[in-house]
């Protein structure tokens, strides 16, 4: 039985291509042979995951975001941040394919406190207070990862892991046993707040993040997904990014190019900092912002 290494993937450079792509909604048929029946839809998606109830950085990633036909979001609506009723609100105007993280089972009193720091348990008890009865009735009824749509049976969504939805998938080490386990090639994750993807592929080796030009502008980088390898992906963090780089990141995932772009988008962190001291939560939450930490 062959052994699987497992490495990180540098993303691959290629521009802005993706904006001279057609309209959305758009859908190609493929048929095999003389079955009809065998349809591929290519959709393009819009990933989000960690908003974090900074309804800054996610107006900056939706004003940034390319055309897309639908959205995803991986979960941490709330948490941290000032604005989660906002942050719920445009949520659900998004629409889409939405699964829950830990910090929205936790503002909306369906997890227990106690694996939560002191930091992230105050936080939670504040965005609890804070909920519209109608917006901590809907984070209750999110739904447990994976989730698969039918547009992309390629792919699965998750927070964490997809063993454990509340798992953290930060070094190679940790991904071996998801990528193993998989039972599709493409798994999209959060929980992280890290930039990245991790490869089945045994000489895969390189950087687990992106590669930008800066740390100030609105930058995109694509990365071509091969068809023999099972990926783990992780679209960043929109609201509080912890991978050194403080701006906004989420990703397109092209299913007929077969690429995922990711993009770091500047936002207002002036406000989103003001909001959190306004609020009274722990400044600790409005400083890190900056830093990307």
């Amino acid at each position: 039985m062959p052994i699987l290494a497992i490495g990180l993937r540098s993303p691959i450079t290629r521009g802005c291509e993706f904006l001279l792509l057609p309209a959305s909604g758009y859908v190609r048929a493929w048929r095999q042979g003389y079955n009809r029946q065998a349809i591929e839809e290519f959709v393009r998606v819009l990933i989000l995951s960690d908003i974090h109830s900074n309804i800054e950085a996610l107006q900056a990633c939706l004003l940034a975001a390319p055309v897309y036909d639908t959205v995803v979001n991986l979960g941490d609506i709330v948490g941290y941040g000032a604005n989660p009723n906002e942050a719920i609100e445009r949520s659900r105007q998004l629409g889409g394919y939405m699964v829950r993280g830990n910090h929205d089972k936790a503002a909306s009193g369906i997890m227990d406190l106690s694996e939560f720091n002191p930091l992230a348990g105050m936080a939670a008890l504040w965005t609890r207070n804070q909920l519209s009865e109608e917006n901590l009735e809907w984070l209750r009824q999110l739904p447990q990862g994976p989730i698969h749509i039918p547009e992309l049976p390629q792919a699965q969504f998750v927070h964490g892991s997809p063993i454990d939805e509340d798992e953290y998938l930060v070094t190679a080490h940790d991904a071996v046993e998801s990528l193993l386990s998989a039972p599709v090639p493409l798994t999209f994750f959060g929980h992280s707040h890290v930039q990245g993807a991790f490869s089945s592929y045994p000489g895969e080796e390189g950087s687990l993040r992106p590669v930008y030009a800066s740390v100030g502008r609105t930058e995109a980088v694509d990365w071509t997904l091969e068809e023999d390898r099972h990926y783990l992906i992780n679209p960043g963090s929109v609201g509080q990014p912890r991978d050194g780089d403080w701006r906004a990141a989420f990703a397109i995932f092209d299913s007929d190019r077969r690429t995922v772009t990711f993009n770091r988008v500047p936002y207002d962190l002036k406000t989103a900092q003001e909001r959190i001291l306004a609020a009274n939560l722990p400044p600790r939450l409005a400083t890190r912002l900056s830093a990307g930490r």
